[in-house]
């Protein structure tokens, strides 16, 4: 397994290549949409190959990375520079023993070159070529006690989701799979009407944006409220308005119908963002 992060302006990614002892291809991106380092990328991809190969039933793993921390680290050379890279050393020591054996092994660039082109594929956006997986990440799989501790009290109340309700996708998938419609003719009328805006992609649900005309992934209420709060927790102190996280939530090609409606209910959570409206 090759892995490599990519971290710049246009966002974070990462890449991640297998190689089967048949020479067989697996190669995966992974879009980050939280905030992150280049160690934290770095770490988390690592962390997600291993979580893939063991889905996959992979016994035995040579793991080749070119962040010297990260391979240090993981082969026990160096000491953890923050409770952040221990939390992620944790869990990956974790998956270690699903394994039969695992080594991890320090490569230049240049050794590297596959991973490092699939983790710019994400950061840039650019568009994924056909055979190569994407996985879009909102949130880190990891928390740590002392962030846990740490976060204000304005903040928990913002970590609140909203009670289950019906995917709202589904009706536009099932009218543009098998022309399914309401029973009422009205409602029909309104989703065929709306759903010109709407395009099924490999299978996922995309929504034609109404200026720009680029595609946005149509995502939950409950995904959309989480990517809501990663904005919000990164820009914070600046206390941003409801239309302002919303238009950087679909700036990142992101869409669902209550975004305004759960960004007002966020910021009305908040006090500093109340206090700065005032």
């Amino acid at each position: 397994m090759y892995f490599d992060g990519a971290l710049n302006i246009n966002g974070a990614s990462a890449g991640i290549l297998f190689i089967t002892v048949t020479k067989d291809k697996l190669q995966y991106v992974l879009r980050i949409h939280f905030p992150a380092s280049n160690n934290v990328v770095e770490y988390k991809v690592c962390l997600h190959g291993l979580w893939i190969a063991f889905e996959l039933d992979v016994k035995c793993l040579m793991v080749y990375g070119d962040s010297t921390l990260v391979i240090n680290q993981l082969n026990k050379d160096w000491s953890y520079s923050s409770e952040k890279m221990d939390a992620y050393c944790t869990e990956i020591r974790k998956l270690e023993g699903k394994f039969y054996g695992i080594e991890y092994h320090l490569v230049v660039c240049d050794q590297n070159q596959l991973a490092d082109h699939l983790s710019k594929l994400g950061s840039s956006r650019a568009v994924i070529p056909p055979g190569v997986f994407i996985q879009d990440l909102l949130a880190p799989s990891i928390k740590e006690d002392k962030e846990v501790e740490e976060v204000p009290p304005t903040e928990q109340l913002l970590v609140a989701m909203p009670s289950p309700v019906a995917d709202w996708r589904e009706q536009f998938i099932k009218y543009l799979t098998s022309a399914e419609v309401p029973v009422d003719k009205t409602e029909t009328e309104c989703l065929v009407h709306r759903s010109k805006l709407y395009v099924l992609l490999d299978g996922s649900l995309m929504r034609k944006s109404a200026k720009e005309g680029i595609l946005q992934k149509c995502i939950t209420q409950e995904e959309g409220v989480k990517l809501l709060l990663e904005i919000h927790s990164s820009s914070c102190g600046n206390h941003a308005a409801s239309t302002t996280l919303v238009g950087k939530a679909f700036r990142a090609s992101f869409y669902w119908p209550t975004a305004i409606t759960d960004a007002e209910d966020l910021i009305r959570r908040c006090e500093g963002c109340q206090f700065f409206a005032k």
